[in-house]
């Protein structure tokens, strides 16, 4: 009892041999819509032509066939009869008109002949087959045949007891040929509509190819293209007239938050315009210095809070050279330490946001300044792709603090502290301008022992 309770039941083994089954399968399938409505329309038209051929062939085919070679090989064994019986006939030649006039085959007699060596037989011959079968059943006798010859005849050869028999039949008296014209009309009526379907699916795909496009490259922040318009079926009609309506309102809406920032910014650097046009009338004092630094730190902070609400989504893509990005980047990096930068494949010229892209570069460097002696950033464009890395030799964070240091205003309680000079928000500045391009940011190790930043966008 012991034993049988712990043989896992067979359900379970069922259901997991199953998902490998269909899960191998689904990995060997296409991919694409195109693919896979070709396959949809394919399938089922191979499946009928299939079972129609298997049909015709077992009940029309094949029947014919086996009655025109019954037929023929009757007549063979009538003609055999005749010769054994009426030896008379002087070489047969009445026997041999008769079976030309009357039976439509060629025979000739050839006393003391023998066999040839017999061919190898075809493996798909329907005609071979059922004429050996039925010269076996019928006659009883040593034989020869070929039918697998061009020409129109079937060469028959029958062992008698003097010598060997040749029949000539016409393939059309022995076999269904046409069969073959059958054949052909389904082939090529399936072939037309496969072109048909398949310039209709390719006028139908299209439109939900040109929908993902735009939808790409909305979510890369480049242009739609510029023939994007609703069009193919009245579902992906739809479908791009909503994606047209949500453009349009996250538009409107970064727009509008835009405007408002702008006019908060503006009244904001007013009041600090006047702070400093106060602080400047009065007299130098170590508290007044206090008080200067505190009016640029607001400055400073309301540039970084405006950087962030605004983005880089306002600015238009153009081609950039990678070099000269990194060379201004570290040339402007504050407080520049030892900055290497390398360029794989040099020179790498891509369409981006150029001020914006700049901006998060620069806010990875000057994160590995504020706490590394060495740093080095490598751009290389590789698989579509533009990735740009900065390693630093600082004391690094801990990994559980990998996603939270993007967060707004978040700062670690050894590193981002006031002092530093840091608002918290240059992580999710440049974390923000990689999505709005449609790429990404990832920490990790560095080799140089420090924290690497890994900035990837789509070009």
């Amino acid at each position: 009892m012991d034993a049988l309770s712990e043989v896992p039941p067979l359900a379970p083994v069922r259901r997991s041999l199953y998902r490998r089954v269909t899960g191998a399968i689904g990995d060997r399938m296409p991919k694409g819509l195109y693919a896979r409505a070709l396959i949809i329309i394919i399938a089922p038209m191979v499946l009928l032509q299939s079972v129609l051929t298997f049909v015709f062939l077992e009940r029309h085919w094949q029947t014919v066939t086996h009655r025109l070679s019954t037929v023929t090989v009757q007549n063979i064994a009538f003609l055999i009869d005749i010769y054994r019986q009426y030896p008379q006939d002087a070489n047969a030649e009445k026997l041999t008109r008769l079976a030309a006039d009357d039976l439509g085959l060629r025979v000739r007699f050839v006393p003391g002949e023998e066999l040839p060596i017999a061919n190898s037989k075809p493996f798909f011959d329907l005609l071979d087959s059922t004429l050996s079968d039925e010269i076996t059943r019928q006659i009883g006798r040593p034989f020869w045949i070929d039918t697998v010859g061009r020409s129109n005849f079937v060469d028959i050869r029958i062992k008698l007891d003097d010598g060997v028999m040749h029949v000539l039949a016409r393939r059309s008296q022995t076999y269904a040929s046409n069969s073959q014209i059958f054949l052909l009309w389904m082939v090529g009526t399936s072939l037309v509509l496969l072109t048909v379907a398949i310039l209709f699916l390719r006028n139908q795909i299209k439109p939900i190819l040109r929908l993902s496009e735009a939808a790409d490259s909305f979510g890369k922040g480049r242009p739609p293209p510029p023939d994007f318009r609703p069009r193919g079926a009245r579902e992906v009609r739809q479908a791009a007239h909503a994606f047209i309506e949500m453009r349009d309102r996250i538009e409107r809406h970064v727009e509008q938050r835009t405007v408002m920032l702008a006019g908060v910014s503006h009244d904001l650097r007013t009041v600090l315009t006047r702070f400093r046009l106060q602080l400047a009338l009065f007299e130098d004092s170590p508290e007044l210095e206090a008080m200067r630094s505190d009016v640029d730190e607001m400055q400073a902070m309301l540039e970084d809070y405006m950087a962030f609400a605004k983005g880089g989504s306002g600015e238009d893509i153009v081609r950039v050279d990678m070099g000269e990005i990194l060379g201004e980047v570290k040339a402007q990096a504050h407080g520049a330490k030892d900055i290497a930068i390398e360029i794989e494949g040099a020179p790498i010229v891509v369409p981006l946001r150029r001020h914006a892209f700049k901006r998060a570069v620069a806010n990875l460097v000057n994160n590995a300044v504020r706490f590394a002696e060495h740093i080095k950033v490598a751009a290389r464009r590789q698989d579509g792709a533009l990735t740009v890395t900065v390693d630093d030799d600082g004391p690094g964070i801990p990994e559980s603090e990998y996603e939270r240091v993007f967060r707004p205003f978040y700062r670690l309680d050894h590193a981002r502290t006031q002092e530093s000079g840091s608002t918290g928000l240059g992580l999710a500045i440049a974390l923000d301008i990689a999505r709005i391009h449609g790429g990404d940011i990832a920490l990790s190790k560095s080799p140089l022992g420090g924290l690497r930043a890994v900035l990837k966008v789509p070009v």
